[in-house]
Formats: C-alpha cells, structure tokens, sequence
C-alpha cells in the first residue's frame, strides 16, 4: 500500500506574513482588505477535488475575528490546529508569554470550532535545538504535537533523529514533534517543506525532492503551503525590499497546479490522523475569556455634552485604487473616536485619476450623507485637490489627511483643539521632538527634513516640519487662496502663504509612517527643484518684495 505524507496548510492573511511585520503591526490587521476567508475557500475545493484531509493550523486572532472560516474547515472534516495568537515569534517572547499565546490560540479556535486542538505550530520563524523549553510549556498545555521545527543548515549536526518525528518528554509528559521536510546530510540541511521554496524551485526539483523522500526516508514527507498562496491577485505591500516582495508574490499562480500534482502523486492525510487522534474530538470550550492584548487608547478631546462641532475631512486621491479599500476599513475604524465632539463629513476628491480610483471610490463611499465625492476635470496636484475640497466642505474647521494613511487619522483628534480663534493652521509634525517616523524610506527623511530646515531660516512661524498634507484649518483662512503650484511644492507654499500674511500656524507632534499601498507619487527632481525657487522668492517676500 502507498504511504501516507502529511498536509498542512496555514491559515493566516497576506498581511500577517513574517516578510510584512516590520511594517504591518497588529493594531492595523482591521485595515486590510481580509481575503483568508476566499483563499481559505480555495484551499479547501483543492483538497476536496483530489480527495485529500489536511491539518489547518489557524491564527488563533484569524479564529477570534472570523470563526466561520474554522467552522468551514471542520465542516469539510480537517483537523484544526495552532499557529499561536498572534504573529509573533519565539524569541520575542517570554516563556510565560508564549504560554498564554498558545492558550489564547486554542481557545479561540476550540470556541470557534467546537473540536478539540491537538497540535501546534509556532506563528513565525521555527524552533531550533535551543527551543525545546517550548515543547515542555506545550506539553505541560495538553498539546498532543508539536510542528514547528525545521532543520536547516548545521543545527542538527550530531542529533540526526531530530529530522524525523520524535518523541518530547518533559516532567512525566511527552509531545510528539513532527519536523517539515528538509534535505541534505545531517550536518548540512535545507528546507524543502513547501511554500516559497516550492514557488521558487523549478517545478522538477521539487518533484524530485519529494519522490525521494518518499523513496528513502523513514516519516512522512510534511509538506506545508499558505492560504493566500492560492491567490495570484493579493494586494501589494509596497513598503518592503525587493527580496521580501519576490518572496511573497512571485509564482503564485503556479502553486494551485504544483500541489494539485503532488495530491495526485501521493497520498496525504492530516497529523492528527497519523498520530492516531480524533480530528472531530467534540470540546466544551474553556469559559474562561482571556484579556484582549492592549491597545493604546485614542486620545478623546474634551468637550461639553451633547455639544458636536461640524467638522470636514479632505481626503486628495490621485491614482489611489489600491490604497482605497485600506483608507475604508482605517476610516471605519477611527471614526467613531471622533463622535463624541464631532459632527464629521468628509470629501473625497479624486484629482483626474486615470486608474479605476473614481468607480472604487463610488462603490466604497457613493450614497453616504456624511460623504460628498468630488471629480476634477484636470490634475492639480495634491496641494490644488486638497484646497478643491476645502472650498466644496461646508464647515469652519477642515481637516486633510492622505489617502494611504502615512499618518494615521486618529492623530487629528490632538490637532483640533489646538486651532483656536487665533489659529489659521495645524501642521502634523513627525520631526517635532515628541513626534516620530516609522519605516520610512532615508531619501524621502533626508529631503524633507532638509527643506523644512532650510524654510525655518525663511519664515516666521518656526515649525520642525512643513511639509505635511497632514493638517486641519479654519476654511475662512485658505478657500479664497490661489496657489502657484499644485503639487507637493503646494502644500509648503500654502503654509508660506499663510504665514506672509501674519496669519498664525502651530504643529502638533505626530507618528508618520511608510506608505503601505500604491506608489508615492512624487516626482524627486522636479521636487527639489521646485523648492529651490519657492525658498528662493519667499525669502525675496520676507524681505520687503513682492509675494511668490
């Protein structure tokens, strides 16, 4: 009879990917577009079309925010396992910290499943020889299995058998380890498991690493795919290097091909079926809720009961069809923080796009009382769109923000009680002393850091940053202004404006963060240049002449 390998599938969403943490935290998993629940659908008509059970070890926060999508794999009889709660590796844990991760992961996929949660696999990166006080906390937790070692390269040079399952006692427990496939001698190992390096090996490689496997070695080959591997149209991060984009993106469209040859090659069933457990082990979930992790809160101004200040919010979009749906789900997000003291409205207004911003932005946020959308015949730049907006918003006090979130929206709340009658302006300020900058790229640092030093030696508002999109104003100080330039440049000349005329602008420190979706649209040389001239005859205007 055919041997039986082991097929297990992790059910986690693009954005939660290790390649992405550096950028993407926790706090913003609700502002993505959420395809696990799709790709998990594809996942399982794979499998049910090549006749085939798999371990599923799902995010424990994927099963506490989507519990249908652990009720549709229990229903087409998988096993369900742990991939911790949140993505968080090992070594960024303490060893009551990963304890309690585990526990919430199961408890939340138990409650979303009704069935018992025999195994476990850590969220990111692999356990190592070093590790194995983790297999003793898992023990100590019930777990019948563990997958979450993967030899590679010479860390299980002198243990060999650490390749294989084995067995992990620990103080009168024992766990079951069950490695992910690897090659090579013992003293020199590489992975073979699946997921990416089956995406970047040539097709005939792997089939010939796993025909070996199958031909020699003494366990089951345990092979491992992603969810959102499934899927060729994943929306893109941009703000990653080239390595972590050619990880994540390349070749997903021949991985439903490559697995769906393998299933018909071999035969694959779950750990837990291998192992002799009951997939469908029925489980009164523990009525013990855990803590959510927590959150900083926003920050609410103070006002007086009942009393809500109308108050718009600009919101420029130029070419922004991919950052559309991440601006929806942040706004519907932050929003509601500002409720309390304010009336809010809000204008989209898409500066001539030529991609398919206008129809998404209608489709997301046409019909709405509190929405005006607004469409211009040409391109102004972002400076001449957000003043478009200004004049078309129907309230004293406009904010504008950008529309792929570099600043997150909630930061306005701080900002608007700083512009008091005698404030035409509030500039975000992330080079503020208390402000900060998060992954954003050195060039785009550099430059801006160095215009607003040198606009500081011009102007008399002293400000740490100018240069932001970022900011609330009073509308009777700007609707009537006619700008110069439209773009980026515009946004400083609007402050310069303002600022030649008395008027009085404050910052208010902020967190600006690297844009995430789409592509900046700056235009570097042009913009320097562009400065140059600005500084040039606002420094002529400050010094008696005419205005720029």
């Amino acid at each position: 009879m055919q041997r039986r390998h082991l097929l297990t599938v992790v059910v986690e969403d693009y954005y939660q990917h290790a390649g992405f943490t550096r950028v993407v935290q926790p706090e913003r998993w609700q502002r993505f577009e959420a395809r696990v629940g799709q790709n998990t659908r594809r996942a399982l008509d794979l499998l049910r079309a090549h006749d085939v059970k798999a371990t599923f070890f799902v995010l424990g926060w994927i099963a506490e925010q989507m519990p249908e999508v652990v009720r549709a794999i229990v229903a087409e009889g998988h096993e369900v396992a742990s991939k911790g709660y949140l993505h968080r590796p090992l070594d960024r844990m303490s060893p009551a910290e990963f304890r309690a991760d585990a526990v919430r992961s199961r408890r939340a996929i138990e409650r979303a499943g009704g069935v018992r949660v025999h195994g476990y696999r850590v969220a990111q990166g692999t356990f190592t020889p070093s590790d194995t006080w983790a297999l003793d906390v898992l023990a100590e937790e019930g777990f019948a299995y563990d997958s979450s070692f993967y030899p590679r390269l010479t860390n299980i040079a002198g243990q060999p058998w650490r390749r294989y399952l084995h067995r992990h006692r620990a103080g009168g427990r024992e766990i079951v380890e069950v490695p992910l496939a690897s090659v090579g001698p013992p003293w020199f190992t590489l992975p073979a498991a699946g997921g990416n390096y089956f995406r970047q090996a040539p097709r005939a490689l792997t089939r010939r690493v796993v025909a070996a496997w199958d031909r020699h070695r003494p366990t089951p080959f345990t092979l491992y795919f992603h969810v959102w591997e499934l899927d060729p149209e994943l929306p893109r991060i941009e703000a990653v290097g080239a390595l972590t984009r050619l990880r994540q993106y390349r070749n997903l469209d021949r991985m439903p091909g490559l697995l769906g040859e393998l299933m018909s090659t071999y035969r694959f069933t779950s750990i837990a079926a291998h192992l002799g457990l009951d997939p469908a082990l029925p489980v009164t979930p523990d009525p013990l809720e855990v803590p959510p992790e927590p959150r900083q809160a926003p920050q609410i101004p103070e006002c007086a009961p009942g009393e809500r200040t109308p108050f718009s919010i600009v919101i420029p979009a130029f070419n922004e069809e991919k950052a559309l749906p991440y601006l929806k789900n942040t706004l519907a997000e932050v929003l509601p923080a500002f409720a309390r003291c304010y009336d809010v409205r809000l204008v989209f207004v898409d500066d001539a796009s030529t991609d398919g911003t206008w129809a998404l932005m209608n489709e997301l946020f046409g019909g709405r009382a509190d929405v005006k959308l607004v469409k211009l015949p040409e391109n102004r730049g972002v400076a001449g769109a957000i003043l478009a907006g200004i004049r078309e918003a129907q309230t004293e006090l406009v904010g504008s923000i950008d529309c792929d979130c570099t600043y997150d929206p909630r930061q306005l709340l701080p900002m608007l009680p700083l512009l008091t009658d005698r404030v035409a302006m509030v500039t975000a300020s992330p080079y503020h002393p208390e402000g900060r900058v998060l992954n954003v790229p050195t060039w785009r640092l550099t430059l801006s850091k160095g215009l607003s030093f040198l606009y500081r030696r011009v102007l008399r508002n002293r400000l740490a940053t100018y240069t932001a999109c970022f900011r609330v104003y009073r509308r009777s100080a700007v609707k009537d202004m006619v700008l110069k330039n439209g773009g980026y440049l515009g946004v400083v000349e609007l402050l310069a404006r303002l600022d030649l005329a008395g008027q009085t602008v404050v910052e208010c420190p902020a967190v600006l963060e690297v844009r995430l979706m789409g592509h900046s649209k700056m235009k570097l040389a042009r913009t320097i240049w562009g400065h140059a001239r600005l500084l040039a005859k606002v420094a002529v205007a400050e010094a008696g002449g005419p205005e720029p």
